[in-house]
């Protein structure tokens, strides 16, 4: 497939044809197919901390939310702080500033929305940009997403549907009986409309939500097609990649229903035993996990044999993962390039840009990087 990139085609690896939900073990290894070509990796701007997402606006600059509570304006390869009102964000462990969507009609009407941590939630806002201002038009676009103290599993991906509606996935805060709450908007991904954040109409529960019982929702990718594809941590087996149907329940109860108090992660990712209609994940990591995180499909005739294929960034794996996916959502095999295997650190954010290259952060806390990637 590519230079120097290994691909492994075990157990883990093939959970999606065989609909199977988690493994005990992680995949073997299998020789890779290899060509004349490799990956070409770019830095694009550094002197970043934790960037958490990547937006581009229509004039190619480039809107990269931090953590700590920054977003920079990358243009040229320069970085740029926007001035803007972040008072208010808490970061604090994983939470903090966080995911960051810019709107369609951003050419006429200035605006983005970012989701982030404050004292007593995890709350949307809706800015427009001007210049280098950004102010707050929607204050909040969506409150009341729960929040944990300590910022654990504080997770706020933002991606759009085929229909433009805003997708939500979030974190249960580690607490055992938020992710089956569906009074609650933790361990969801919820479907708003973006100019209001109110639910959408055709939503399976008549609310925001529009999947439940997930654990920590760090990836949303929406395929050409529509289907929505999710990267969620395990805890110490089975990150997931899962596909959304409109009410499923993933499957996830560190509660036991309940009957165990504190945050049991001894229980499965996808309880079939207690859920025997949960939707079991098309991919698993077994174990270790790779703590995998955001997700982009790499669309393009460039890509050559990798259009269509769902790019992965993984944290505490430090590599990106390439997954063969099937029209009908399963994953065939997944392969890891060499050039993005423990080369720079922790990868966070995955975007296609509008040059169809993969846009990857890492997220390594110090000199973080904005990476181009494309297909030699």
């Amino acid at each position: 497939m590519l230079v120097g990139m290994r691909r492994f085609v075990g157990f883990a690896a093939v959970l999606a044809a065989c609909a199977a939900c988690s493994a005990e073990g992680s995949g073997g290894s299998a020789p890779s197919t290899t060509t004349p070509e490799g990956l070409k990796v770019e830095v694009v701007a550094s002197g970043l901390s934790h960037p958490w997402d990547v937006g581009f606006l229509p004039d190619g600059r480039v809107l990269v939310p931090q953590r700590p509570g920054r977003i920079a304006l990358v243009a040229d390869g320069r970085v740029t702080d926007v001035e803007a009102d972040l008072g208010d964000v808490e970061a604090r462990g994983e939470g903090g500033l966080m995911s960051l969507v810019v709107h369609p009609d951003f050419a006429t009407s200035r605006r983005f929305t970012t989701c982030f941590n404050t004292s007593s939630d995890v709350r949307l806002v809706t800015w427009e940009l001007d210049g280098t201002k950004a102010t707050r038009v929607k204050d909040p676009l969506l409150s009341g997403l729960p929040t944990a103290s300590s910022g654990r599993h504080s997770g706020c991906r933002m991606a759009l549907d085929r229909d433009g509606n805003l997708l939500i996935g979030t974190g249960d805060t580690a607490r055992g009986t938020v992710s089956q709450d569906k009074s609650s908007l933790g361990g969801k991904v919820l479907r708003v409309d973006l100019a209001t954040g109110e639910g959408v109409p055709g939503n399976p529960f008549g609310d925001r939500i529009y999947t439940y019982g997930h654990r920590n929702v760090q990836g949303v990718a929406v395929r050409q097609d529509g289907m929505v594809f999710t990267a969620e941590h395990g805890p110490d087996v089975d990150d997931e990649v899962n596909v959304l149907k409109a009410g499923g329940n993933y499957g996830w109860d560190p509660s036991k229903g309940g009957t165990t108090g504190g945050y049991d992660e001894d229980v499965p990712m996808t309880d079939l035993s207690r859920f025997p209609d949960a939707v079991s994940a098309v991919w698993s990591s077994g174990r270790p996990t790779e703590a995998i995180c955001d997700a982009a499909f790499l669309v393009g005739e460039q890509w050559g044999s990798l259009n269509g294929v769902l790019a992965v960034t993984a944290l505490k794996g430090s590599k990106l993962l390439l997954f063969t996916v099937t029209q009908e959502g399963g994953v065939h095999s997944v392969a890891i390039p060499s050039e993005l295997d423990d080369t720079h650190g922790r990868l966070r954010a995955a975007e296609l840009g509008p040059d169809n290259a993969l846009y990857v952060t890492t997220s390594n806390g110090t000199d973080d990087k904005l990476l181009r990637i494309t297909n030699n």
